[in-house]
């Protein structure tokens, strides 16, 4: 997927995600709780709706996205003087070696060309004992709902390029070496495993 298609789609994209309201109240609610006082990254903000709602409680938080077409329209209106946006790529990060105390990637890893580099650059700038938030789509075809409008995102070129259930996504995380803290599955249009992660060897 080019930053071409999500340019294209930065201005309706926000309007689209109105009908998993409620996925966004719980972690609007849920997150400001677990960044408090931190310096956190978000990345793949798209149009910065999460991090305009969460930032509020940071020390400071850095949002992020690839598509210039996303930042451009997450500079639009009113947010928080601690929160910045930027353009970074998240398997090539631009920030130092142990930067963060939060990082938070959501409904986003299941898009990435490779899942597994953007973990690693995750660990690398998030400081010893830090948090990593990664709510994140699964169970894509399990339901009639989830199944058409995977195939509408489909036909609009979103391409998901891994599907994991569940148990799957949690296994993924595992196995790069991150311990589940908190896994909540949501239902919406295509579920959600809203996930909170520690480093494995951080976790007490």
């Amino acid at each position: 997927m080019t930053k071409k298609i999500w340019d294209i789609y930065a201005p309706i994209y926000e309007k689209a995600m109105r009908a998993d309201r409620r996925l966004y109240e719980f972690m609007y609610e849920q997150i400001p709780k677990v960044i408090e006082g931190k310096d956190v990254l978000e990345i793949a903000t798209g149009p910065g709706l999460l991090a305009k709602h969460v930032a509020y409680t940071a020390k400071r938080m850095i949002a992020t996205d690839y598509s210039d077409g996303m930042i451009k329209e997450a500079k639009k209106g009113d947010y928080p003087d601690n929160l910045v946006f930027e353009i970074a790529d998240a398997q090539n990060l631009q920030y130092r070696d142990n930067s963060f105390d939060a990082v938070i990637i959501a409904n986003a890893l299941h898009i990435v060309p490779n899942p597994v580099k953007a973990l690693k650059e995750i660990d690398r700038v998030l400081k010893p004992n830090g948090i990593l938030i990664a709510p994140n789509f699964v169970n894509h075809k399990k339901g009639a709902v989830s199944r058409v409008w995977s195939k509408i995102l489909t036909l609009a070129g979103i391409k998901f390029e891994h599907q994991w259930s569940t148990v799957e996504y949690e296994t993924f995380l595992e196995s790069n070496g991150w311990k589940v803290t908190m896994m909540k599955e949501m239902p919406a249009r295509i579920t959600l495993a809203y996930v909170e992660c520690v480093k494995a060897g951080d976790a007490k």
